[in-house]
């Protein structure tokens, strides 16, 4: 698995690496049963309710374009 995350010599690199060969591996297992087991999930819960595809359907109020801004990565690095 390829992870593109720099702590910045907060954690020591073999931290790093072995949570990459241990970790990442088995989160994509776990992720991949849930997924299997969705369709039949989404048929017991709301199975019409899709408001990533019909965006009238979400309950959430909408965002005028006017109130977003653009964020440049460079001004990310120091929160």
């Amino acid at each position: 698995y390829l992870a593109q995350v720099d702590p910045k010599d907060s954690l020591p690199k073999w931290v790093v690496n072995k949570s990459s060969q241990f970790l990442a591996p088995k989160a994509m297992k776990k992720m991949y049963k849930a997924c299997l087991k969705y369709p039949e999930w989404k048929q017991k819960h709301l199975p019409h309710f899709k408001p990533w595809l019909h965006p009238e359907q979400s309950p959430l109020p909408s965002l005028a374009l006017s109130e977003l801004s653009v964020q440049h990565a460079d001004s990310l690095e120091n929160i």
